[in-house]
């Protein structure tokens, strides 16, 4: 008696480029093109369209509005199969990128991280093992900021010099997560301590935050400290304090000095009326011994502690190495102020969702490398989990995880720990 073939019917998978887009919940985007205003500007290229042109713009790291409106027309069935996605002309998305209200980009890139916050805590957790953070149990965020050069000759908007033009990007980052949690996208004229407040607004009690001494303004200091608030930061060249107390001198040979100073200046002792901590330390930077100057509000950590928390903020700069190194902020699709916000907001938002697919897949190798692997393979009709899984030694269990568009159906899948989100 014959036995039937066991045939195994081929599954389908969707485009890689689908599966990304799918991390994004389906009523986001019209939900917020409504609050901004942004479908009432919008006839036959949707605000769906937009945004899905601009998040393949990002991970393509198209060098021109015609590179990207050249791929997505030849790729224009995958790209339909992306919730109705239609391929743009150059003038269409061009004329988009201008007039269509950034803020849409901005909400999305925040609506977006407080989905995933709150459907997989393990993603918003992180490691704990960054350097040093792992030793506080108090939230540590760094504060700088990066600029983004641009064309003086064609984005007059944007000159802060007789010759430059650039845009500048101020973040506060979680250490713990290395996630965002506050953004500012503006022009480089302002200096840095005037964003100081803004950027700080939503710190809470008990947390730490630290910075560079571009940053310091003592009366912003001084608001920190009375709102219970433990700041690091270095202290500037010029700085004029007459000390008030020497404390004890710490086992760590690298500490030269620990004191309790006052400000001297007329206004700045105005701005910050109370003691201030300055902790003198020999520190290693590229190999070769400097001595730094360091200041802080809390009176009760270990000098060493000062030291090493400060040397966490190198933590922010790997932050702005990476996005500038993974997404398109190099070459901009449009002049304006408003298109290049376009741009920045969705950068990070591509890099958020390369993050969690990093997350989820446990990849084993560096971030750039996934980022050009899944670039290489946007328009494949494979599994990305499987994808990632597959190259190299990338190692990882796959069986608890859900498909993309299953990622926003709480209840219904389970993080890559195996819990229940």
């Amino acid at each position: 008696m014959k036995t039937k073939p066991n045939i195994q019917p081929n599954r389908r998978y969707f485009t890689v480029l689908r599966q990304i887009c799918q991390l994004i919940p389906n009523h986001l985007v019209p939900k917020l093109a409504r609050e901004c205003g942004v479908d009432a500007k919008a006839r036959t290229f949707t605000p769906w369209s937009h945004v899905a042109a601009m998040l393949y713009a990002q991970i393509s790291h198209a060098l021109s509005l015609n590179d990207v409106c050249d791929a997505l027309k030849l790729h224009l069935t995958p790209l339909c199969g992306i919730r109705a996605a239609k391929p743009p002309a150059k003038n269409t998305l061009s004329h988009a990128n201008q007039v269509r209200d950034c803020d849409m980009a901005k909400k999305l890139f925040w609506a977006e991280l407080a989905h995933l916050q709150s459907n997989f805590s393990g993603f918003v957790r992180g490691h704990g093992k960054r350097k040093f953070g792992w030793r506080f149990k108090r939230a540590i965020n760094a504060v700088d900021s990066t600029t983004l050069q641009l064309v003086a000759s064609c984005m007059s908007w944007a000159k802060h010099r007789r010759r430059k033009a650039a845009a500048k990007c101020h973040l506060r980052l979680d250490l713990q997560s290395f996630l965002p949690k506050f953004a500012i996208v503006d022009t480089a004229r302002e200096h840095d301590h005037k964003r100081a407040r803004e950027v700080c607004a939503g710190l809470s009690e008990g947390e730490i935050v630290i910075f560079d001494k571009a940053y310091l303004d003592f009366a912003h200091l001084w608001d920190l400290a009375q709102r219970g608030i433990s700041w690091v930061s270095r202290a500037k060249d010029n700085l004029a304090c007459r000390v008030k107390k020497r404390l004890p001198r710490s086992s760590d040979p690298r500490i030269l000095k620990d004191e309790l100073v006052v400000l001297t200046g007329e206004q700045a002792r105005q701005d910050y009326p109370g003691l201030m901590r300055r902790v003198t330390a020999r520190v290693e930077v590229d190999g070769v011994e400097r001595v730094m100057v360091f200041l802080t509000n809390n009176h009760d950590w270990a000098a060493s502690s000062v030291v090493d928390l400060y040397g966490c903020r190198w933590s922010i700069e790997t932050f702005f190495k990476e996005l500038k190194q993974t997404v398109q902020l190099v070459d901009f699709l449009g002049h304006s102020a408003n298109a290049v916000k376009w741009q920045v907001w969705t950068a990070l938002l591509v890099h958020l969702l390369l993050r969690f697919l990093a997350w989820q897949s446990r990849w084993a190798h560096s971030f750039s490398r996934l980022v050009t692997y899944i670039r290489a393979a946007l328009w494949l009709d494979r599994d990305i989990y499987e994808l990632l899984k597959r190259c190299g030694t990338a190692d990882g269990d796959f069986r608890c995880l859900g498909s993309p568009e299953q990622a926003w159906l709480p209840g219904f899948v389970r993080d890559a720990m195996g819990q229940r989100v």
